[in-house]
């Protein structure tokens, strides 16, 4: 069982890594190989993709602090102070998520004709992504890409609440009742 949850903890600390690396990667390819989207010169495009890329790093350092703790600790409640940065970090994501509207509107103005549709399309699927991360790690669990998660779907016929939301109200109750 324990080769089991550290398995499972490597493999989302690394996956969200590599999500990190691997999107930084396409984005620079999509921008040599189809530089017709101006993929690079889109203020939507970046504030897009640098959010994308803060929401994954809070992934990955959440497992990785999960990992962390289990190899040393052989428990897989994650420290105090991760989950502190966590409700900080939470609090920071919901004022940045607002500012790529803006910048979209800033690109269609200030790029009345030609319009790089493409590239604007790409920055508003990578926002949208970006959304749907968050929300999969601070709220509700929207993957599941695993037996025990698809289980859990069938028999509760009800999305899971997010790893991060568990922990992080775990920690707030825990002080509630510290302070009573």
């Amino acid at each position: 069982m324990k080769g089991h949850i550290e398995n499972r903890l490597k493999q989302l600390c690394s996956g969200e890594l590599l999500a990190v690396i691997g999107f930084a990667i396409a984005s620079v390819l999509v921008n040599h190989h189809y530089p017709s989207l101006k993929l690079y010169s889109l203020f939507s495009f970046w504030t897009a993709f640098l959010l994308m890329e803060f929401i994954l790093l809070q992934g990955t350092m959440y497992w990785y602090a999960k990992l962390k703790r289990f190899r040393d600790e052989k428990t897989i409640i994650t420290p105090g102070n991760v989950i502190r940065k966590l409700v900080k970090l939470r609090k920071l994501n919901l004022l940045v998520i607002a500012i790529p509207p803006f910048a979209f509107i800033f690109d269609f103005v200030r790029l009345q004709s030609p319009l790089p549709s493409g590239g604007i399309w790409i920055a508003a699927c990578i926002y949208l992504f970006t959304i749907l991360e968050y929300i999969n790690y601070f709220h509700t669990q929207l993957s599941y890409d695993n037996k025990a998660d698809l289980l859990y779907l069938k028999q509760h016929k009800a999305l899971k609440q997010a790893s991060m939301k568990r922990d992080i109200n775990r920690l707030f109750h825990k002080n509630v009742k510290k302070n009573l």
